[in-house]
């Protein structure tokens, strides 16, 4: 399973540093969605391809 970590805050919910579980993706009409899951598992948050390249980078 894909973990990504955030890299800027997000104002409302998550802090820097947070790590993520890809849960899902999808495509409808070219764009591109992900469902990430929180590493506590107490959250959920959909993005767009943007956002992820934006916002996470990959953990190996």
């Amino acid at each position: 399973m894909q973990m990504f970590k955030l890299i800027e805050d997000d104002p409302f919910t998550y802090k820097k540093g947070t790590k993520f579980f890809l849960i899902s993706h999808s495509e409808f009409i070219g764009v591109k969605s992900f469902v990430l899951l929180a590493e506590d598992l107490k959250g959920k948050i959909e993005v767009t391809e943007e956002e992820l390249k934006s916002k996470f980078v990959s953990i190996h």
